[in-house]
């Protein structure tokens, strides 16, 4: 949903500022990743808007993948490790 929304308003932009289909798919990919290149960049004050729209889409991505990747280590680590090893560990970090 979120890639979509990216890739839509980017493409709005790139209407706006007369690129072509792949640099506004580019740019809007680099511009959400916050990897900024600079070698495209919007002049007109609504593509600048629309740009920090997909900024912060582009945070809300990365949120989702990092939240994850996070719960999904997690639940790996809970099944897998033993109950009787995770209570020795919490105990010798409870005594320092």
């Amino acid at each position: 949903m979120l890639g979509s929304l990216i890739v839509l308003v980017g493409q709005i932009v790139g209407r706006i500022e007369e690129w072509g289909r792949f640099d506004a798919l580019y740019w809007s990919f680099i511009t959400a990743l916050t990897v900024g290149c600079g070698d495209i960049r919007p002049m007109q004050r609504m593509s600048r808007v629309l740009a920090v729209i997909i900024a912060f889409l582009g945070i809300m991505l990365t949120g989702i993948f990092v939240a994850i990747t996070v719960a999904t280590a997690q639940s790996a680590f809970h099944e897998s490790i033993d109950p009787e090893v995770l209570r020795m560990i919490q105990e010798r970090f409870n005594s320092r």
